[in-house]
């Protein structure tokens, strides 16, 4: 089965919707995409989480860290993936283990078994090879 991304609208109303995200694979240098990406996604009003198990029960850039999914004490909305595209099924199995609502895989990641497995267990709202940044600032 090949992957398709949703419609611009869905992924609009994923952003909308949401007001936790799970920041996979968060960096604590600044020059790196994830902590830029975390940071706007922070001055856009989102409650932020790092998932890192080097950076566990740290702060970055004001925003809490934790080792796994699993650990983040709250509903997420969007898990923001900044792991290889190889790790994406990993990745998908550990999202299955909470109630996140939404996996996305940013700019450049993609993985066809990582949305199998989501979808074999109904998960559907998925999105990958886009960058949750610029699909914010086509909303503003």
């Amino acid at each position: 089965m090949s992957f398709q991304n949703p419609k611009q609208n869905k992924i609009f109303q994923y952003l909308d919707d949401a007001k936790v995200i799970a920041v996979v694979g968060l960096s604590d240098k600044p020059e790196k995409t994830s902590y830029q990406i975390a940071d706007a996604l922070k001055s856009h009003g989102y409650k932020l989480y790092g998932v890192n198990p080097k950076l566990a029960g740290e702060t970055v850039n004001d925003i809490p860290v934790v080792a796994r999914l699993t650990d983040v004490p709250e509903t997420i909305d969007i898990v923001d993936i900044f792991r290889r595209s190889e790790f994406l099924p990993a990745v998908a199995e550990e999202f299955l283990q909470t109630n996140a609502k939404v996996f996305w895989a940013q700019l450049g990641l993609y993985s066809a078994e990582a949305a199998e497995v989501l979808r074999s267990k109904g998960r559907s709202d998925i999105v990958m090879d886009r960058c949750i940044k610029i699909e914010l600032n086509k909303r503003a």
